[in-house]
């Protein structure tokens, strides 16, 4: 029931959105709830050194790695202000490490927790940042909660939509969201370019409907390259305050990449997410 929640603090983007969706989730869920902001350094710096040796190389990696805490603390700081407010038990992390290990250690973090909330990604702040969502949903083994850098205020559970399409990581999201379907007042399951399968959303309402969850099934054909858009437009006239679908990728050079779908969510979505792998 999410009683172990983790989010992610950035260090070089806004922080309120994630901050205030995690705070207020915790005080509704009774829950425990740890943060972690990420100080990265920057190597290149290093590598402009010509002269000095090693005496210059290590003052200036000195100095890039507290500038990274100071970063990665200002956010734990600022997390700490509304977590004390709002009076819920809570835990904090900061750390520095360098960008391609970051994602690899909050990833193993994150798999000891109910759910993780994360911001999305930016493509107009250049930051790694902006990578680790992608990497804990891929990596957590666990649902993530991501929150549109655009959200203000707290998460809106009232009205869910499920993004529906009979396969494993839909339904894995599924499970993942009972709390949070348990407790809406509206559920809408989302059905684009529906084909049969014994998996149908008519199927799925049903049983949901077992377990005292009323949803309406709403399908709807369109171009393969609209699904996003298709679904963020019924999120928007049902007026959801979140979405739950499964995250999809596929493997590229053993890195994995984010499906067409789930990138164009990633990159466009105006509401709370809950995807999981």
């Amino acid at each position: 029931m999410f009683r172990n929640i983790l989010v992610h603090i950035p260090s070089e983007r806004q922080m309120r959105p994630v901050i205030d969706v995690a705070v207020a989730l915790t005080v509704a869920r009774r829950s425990h709830l740890d943060a972690i902001a990420i100080g990265y350094e920057a190597r290149s710096a290093v590598g402009m050194i010509v002269e000095g040796g090693a005496a210059a190389v290590g003052a200036v990696m000195g100095a890039e790695q507290d500038r990274a805490q100071e970063r990665a603390n200002a956010a734990i700081a600022m997390f700490e202000i509304e977590a004390k407010l709002a009076k819920i038990a809570y835990g904090v992390r900061s750390f520095v490490t360098i960008p391609a290990d970051a994602g690899r250690t909050i990833s193993s973090l994150a798999r000891l927790y109910d759910m993780t909330i994360v911001l999305q990604p930016n493509p107009s702040r250049t930051s790694y940042d902006n990578e680790i969502p992608q990497q804990i949903l891929f990596n957590s083994g666990g649902p993530m909660l991501m929150v549109p850098y655009i959200h203000k205020g707290p998460l809106d559970a009232h009205y869910v939509g499920i993004a529906w399409d009979g396969s494993r990581l839909a339904a894995r999201a599924l499970r993942d969201a009972m709390p949070f379907l348990m407790g809406a007042n509206a559920v809408t399951v989302i059905a684009v370019n529906e084909e049969e399968s014994e998996a149908s959303s008519g199927q799925l309402a049903a049983h949901l409907a077992r377990r005292g969850i009323a949803a309406r099934v709403q399908r709807l054909t369109t171009d393969r390259g609209n699904v996003q858009g298709a679904i963020l437009s019924i999120a928007a006239e049902s007026n959801m305050g979140l979405l739950v679908m499964g995250g999809y990728g596929h493997s590229r050079l053993q890195e994995r990449i984010l499906g067409g779908v789930t990138r164009s969510m990633f990159d466009s979505m105006t509401v709370p997410v809950l995807m999981s792998h």
